[in-house]
């Protein structure tokens, strides 16, 4: 087995969205207590939830491990938990879209939005850890027996080419979305 597969990457992203979850929660207790919001920490929480976790490290996952994966016969135990993984990302994106736009609401003077933001994060806070032990303790390693050393290989250069072109394209984006608003 090569001493990098292709789910090295993953894993150790694995643990820099657990920092930040550890600080969602520490924003959860404290939001508890005062019920004083911060937009700019909870816009912080979606860029990175959106931007690293999701388009990132989600996208490596869907776009290049489960697609090698649906091209496998795989166990029918592999394949409930990539489905369930699959659904855990579409829930987390929904998740983080509510809680951006309770924040933004919650931004404009809206203080009822406060709940919902509580309860997004209430929600994040439980689902990536679960989510994240299921990934590296029952389903990464066992699905890299349906690869040989080669196809790892393959994987491993196309997630770094993944992260090469991703902060290019997140640029472009940012421009062209700029462009947008003053034409």
């Amino acid at each position: 087995m090569n001493k990098m597969m292709p789910i090295g990457p993953l894993m150790i992203e694995h643990r820099l969205i657990e920092r930040m979850v550890a600080m969602m929660g520490k924003e959860l207790n404290r939001l508890s207590k005062d019920r004083r919001g911060n937009p700019e920490f909870i816009e912080a929480v979606a860029d990175f939830i959106c931007t690293y976790a999701d388009r990132c490290h989600h996208g490596k996952e869907e776009d290049i491990l489960f697609r090698e994966l649906k091209r496998k016969s795989i166990s029918d135990e592999h394949r409930r938990i990539m489905d369930e993984l699959i659904e855990e990302h579409k829930f987390g994106r929904r998740v983080i879209g509510e809680m951006a736009d309770a924040n933004s609401r919650y931004s404009k003077g809206e203080g009822g939005a406060l709940s919902e933001i509580i309860d997004s994060l209430k929600t994040l806070v439980e689902l990536y850890p679960n989510h994240i032990d299921k990934e590296d303790n029952h389903f990464f390693l066992p699905v890299m027996q349906y690869f040989s050393e080669e196809e790892k290989d393959v994987m491993l250069a196309e997630e770094y080419d993944f992260d090469k072109t991703l902060f290019h394209e997140l640029y472009k984006e940012q421009v062209a979305q700029w462009e947008k608003l003053y034409t």
